[in-house]
């Protein structure tokens, strides 16, 4: 039996995409202006992750479980986990980011499962 966590509780929410710096696909998001979302840059709370994106808006997985890729001297751990943006489309457990629930971590890939 293979154990999958893909799609609980997923929640996807469509917003402006900044021109001055756009969201990508699997880049952690911010909010930038009303209704808008930006990239995250180094040590930015990120709120979702960028799912789908054109120059004009962008597709947020605001709820549910992402694979993100992970930088740092810290590895993640299993558990509540405080992280925040890396500057490189990725995440780094940061004690001022915001907590998230990391549910698997790959050392060899460089990806943490995280919940929303």
């Amino acid at each position: 039996m293979k154990v999958s966590h893909e799609g609980i509780g997923e929640s996807v929410v469509t917003f402006y995409n900044s021109k001055q710096h756009p969201a990508a696909v699997g880049v952690p998001v911010k909010m930038s202006a009303n209704g808008e979302v930006s990239a995250c840059v180094s040590g930015d709370k990120f709120f979702g992750v960028c799912i789908a994106c054109d120059s004009e808006f962008t597709a947020v997985q605001t709820a549910g479980y992402v694979k993100l890729g992970y930088t740092g001297a810290t590895v993640p751990t299993v558990g509540f986990v405080s992280l925040a943006a890396d500057g490189s489309g990725g995440a780094a457990v940061n004690a001022s980011g915001r907590e998230f629930l990391v549910i698997d971590v790959d050392k060899t890939s460089a990806l943490a499962g995280v919940v929303l």
